[in-house]
Formats: structure tokens, sequence, C-alpha cells
């Protein structure tokens, strides 16, 4: 059963979690709050991407819970959906303790970063420019030591086995839904009346750019829909020699 708000613990850690939690060991039923603050204490600096699909928006709600006030990455491509654009701004108005930046804010297809047709011809390379490289540069400016993000093992066969505390590539990515299914997302989400992107519900249950995202059929994982046909499940931040 998905933890309800008033099951999230507010206290503190008992000793024996603890001295784990210090060196970053948790259990696979560890509640993510239990991560989060792990990661608070460790990593003043922590910064979170996010793109506003279902597992952002359950950690955003968690971290809020655990006291994160930090940054919240958002990176315009020039290609997103209104409705993720317009879910950002409703999670904004809702968190107004962590601080939303919109990296390379006012993109279009139009406004020559890349040429206007290079999704369909070079998928990376249009995620190198458009997704990737605002987001390295930022990281580049500020260099946090670590990373809050809402990847999830269930996501895809690339993800089976991300850990809590994940290191290597330039900084360390702290992983708190990590073992959490589509199943608990959903349902914490419904519990506590998360502004969900409402494409979520018409089956895109992971939502990029529109050029290159459709729904997910039945039985397929919840990126499937994510650059489908072109051999490629990953925009480069979490895969690659540019990875995170």
């Amino acid at each position: 059963m998905s933890p309800t708000l008033e099951a999230l613990p507010s206290h503190d850690l008992t000793p024996a979690r603890e001295a784990a939690a210090q060196q970053g060991e948790f259990r696979p039923d560890s509640d993510p709050t239990e991560v989060i603050r792990w990661a608070l204490a460790a990593h003043p600096d922590l910064v979170m991407p996010s793109a506003f699909n279902l597992n952002g928006v359950v950690l955003l709600d968690l971290a809020a819970r655990a006291g994160y006030v930090g940054d919240v990455l958002f990176v315009d491509t020039g290609y997103h959906f209104p409705e993720t654009l317009a879910t950002r701004d409703a999670l904004a108005a809702r968190y107004p303790q962590m601080n939303f930046v919109t990296l390379n804010a006012g993109a279009s297809p139009d406004d020559g970063q890349t040429p206007d047709t290079l999704y369909a011809s070079d998928p990376d390379a249009c995620c190198a420019v458009r997704k990737v490289a605002p987001l390295q540069n930022h990281l580049r400016a500020v260099n946090p030591s670590a990373l809050l993000n809402a990847r999830s093992r269930e996501q895809t066969s690339d993800r089976a086995d991300i850990p809590y505390v994940e290191d290597g590539g330039s900084r360390r990515k702290i992983n708190p839904l990590a073992y959490w299914t589509r199943e608990r997302l959903e349902a914490y989400a419904e519990a506590h009346d998360l502004p969900v992107n409402p494409l979520y519900h018409d089956g895109f249950l992971s939502v990029g750019c529109w050029p290159c995202t459709r729904a997910v059929k039945p039985g397929e994982d919840s990126r499937a829909g994510r650059w489908a046909g072109k051999g490629k499940t990953e925009c480069g931040l979490w895969a690659g020699d540019n990875r995170l």
C-alpha cells in the first residue's frame, strides 16, 4: 500500500537507520523521504532536474515533505506540449518554497538552435543541443555535488538496477524512487491530489517533446513512447558520454 501523508515519517531517523543513512545505505523498502533527508544532509547544494512526469511530480511532493527548498531545473526545448508547461506552472504555484528555474527559456522550433527537422533525422543531436547542453552548462556554472532525480527501476530495462545513491559521471545522483512501481506512484499522486500532466491519463506515461513522444501501448514499459522506432531510450542526460 502506498504511504499516506500521515504515514510519512516526520520525526528523526532511528539510531540504526541514521547510522546506515550516513553511509547512503538503504533497504528496498526505505521511505523516499529518508533518502531525501540523508541527501540534504550529505549534499546541502543538492539540485533537482525535472521534466514533471508522474515520477517527478511525486518526487517534488516527497521532497517538499522532507524539507527540500532548493532549485528545480526544467529545460525548455521549444518542443514541449502545452500541458507540460501548464504542469510546470501548477507545480511552481504549489511549492513556492522551491526555486523553479526554466533553462533555455523561450526556445521554439524556429529559434535557429537546430534545423527544424533535426528531431526526425538525428534525434540524438537534437536532444544534445536542446536538452542536454542547457542543463550541463547550468550545472557546470553552479557545480552542485549531487542531483536529486526521479528515475525508477521499473521505467526501462536500462534503469533496472539503479541504486538509491549512484556514483559515477560528473556528480552523485540520488534516486529516492528507485524501487517504487508505477502503481505506487499513481496511488500516491491520487491520494495527495497532485497536478499530474493530463497527458498521462491519455496513455503518455512518459512525456517528452511532442515530435518524439507517443502514447504507450498495453504491455509496454512506461518510456516506450519516447523516440519510438528510433532505437533510442534516453535523451543523453542519464546515459552516454555526456551523462550527468
